[in-house]
């Protein structure tokens, strides 16, 4: 800066200053100060012999919260993300649930078709379904629900004799054998089953819609009427068919309605034959039919399967006096093995060239939830496992 206008700054600054004998060295450092201040000019510290600048920011500008458009906006997104992830949750679970549900049915259908095998394997008879009968316009070699439309009244059953093996009772006698013999199915009476009931007791044997109907006639060629709980099948007619192998009554079956003497020659036993090894020939009553002094003592024991609703129950008898009056026919154990079936299917197999009698089973389960199915089918041959 030149002398000359240093001279006229501090002339020009000291105007009353220098009136009161300010030194006009001191007046100069004072305005240069206020001038650096105000226009960010440097100045030098000279104890530091350093540079520094003082800084005035303006005050900022648009400096304000959210606007009420804008909450709303950053509301409306947020939503829409919970509401996304909230579906992705959702239907994460609802899988999951899908998966549980059809794992559970399967487990319920493989079980239930299992006991059913079981059964089947290891029986020496099929009781239901029976073979066709030509003197009737129904079905009876296979029994199906949800029914067949041309037959609405029809219901789907399972019933095989009870394993020759089993023994609850743990007393060393199979539970068929019912007179503890060692022998199985030796002596039934007129009513096979010994449940007081035409047929299996609670059953339609013959698939007509009817359970357990009571209009026994006297079969032709016969002399009387037999009670109505001696129909073994539920035709109407009581103690027609004899155990020879033959159909008696031409309705298709063979040995299904035997009378309490059981081979029809009004004697004890077989005829003519030592059948208990006593040294004794036909010995006692005509319906003693092995000769042990014992009338109609063992009866066929049946094992039924079939709905109740959508729950497929497994019934078998038992050796305890359930009701009083002793042992009978009656004396059973109801077991559910599936629930929510909405399809049961059971048919016979013809037979042919001798062969065995084969079953055909199929079970749906469905869940009410889920509308998850489950369907199994397979083929198994009575005493298959025998």
């Amino acid at each position: 800066m030149s002398m000359n206008r240093m001279q006229s700054d501090i002339h020009s600054c000291t105007g009353g200053i220098t009136a009161r004998k300010t030194h006009p060295a001191i007046v100069c450092a004072i305005i240069r100060r206020v001038r650096f201040t105000h226009h960010h000019t440097p100045t030098r510290d000279v104890s530091t012999r350093r540079v520094q600048f003082t800084h005035h920011h303006p005050p900022a500008k648009n400096q304000h919260g959210f606007t009420v458009v804008e909450l709303l906006i950053s509301m409306a997104i947020g939503t829409i993300l919970l509401l996304a992830i909230q579906g992705v949750v959702g239907r994460g679970l609802q899988t999951q649930e899908a998966v549980q549900t059809k794992n559970e049915l399967t487990r319920q259908a493989h079980f239930a078709m299992q006991q059913m095998v079981n059964a089947v394997s290891r029986s020496n008879g099929l009781l239901l379904p029976s073979v066709e009968n030509p003197n009737t316009a129904w079905p009876e070699s296979v029994r199906e629900f949800p029914p067949r439309t041309a037959f609405p009244g029809e219901t789907a059953v399972l019933a095989v004799l009870l394993d020759h093996y089993q023994d609850l009772d743990n007393d060393g006698f199979p539970d068929a054998d019912n007179d503890s013999d060692g022998r199985i199915d030796e002596d039934p009476g007129g009513d096979m089953t010994n449940d007081q009931a035409p047929g299996l007791f609670g059953i339609d044997d013959d698939n007509d819609g009817t359970v357990d109907e009571q209009h026994t006639q006297i079969f032709p060629g016969s002399s009387s009427i037999g009670p109505d709980d001696e129909d073994d099948d539920e035709d109407g007619y009581a103690n027609e068919d004899l155990v020879d192998g033959i159909d008696g009554d031409g309705d298709g079956k063979f040995d299904e309605d035997i009378k309490t003497q059981t081979d029809g020659n009004d004697l004890a036993g077989v005829g003519g034959v030592d059948d208990d090894n006593d040294g004794h020939i036909d010995e006692g009553d005509e319906n003693d039919d092995d000769e042990d002094g014992k009338v109609d003592e063992d009866w066929y024991d049946p094992v039924v399967f079939y709905l109740n609703g959508a729950t497929l129950l497994k019934r078998i008898p038992i050796p305890l006096d359930v009701d009083g009056g002793g042992i009978k026919g009656t004396d059973v154990s109801l077991q559910p093995i599936a629930e929510h079936v909405t399809g049961f299917r059971v048919e016979r197999i013809p037979q042919a060239g001798g062969r065995a009698v084969q079953v055909d089973l199929t079970l749906e389960l469905t869940s009410p939830n889920t509308i998850e199915t489950v369907s199994l089918t397979t083929r198994v041959r009575v005493g298959g496992a025998l």
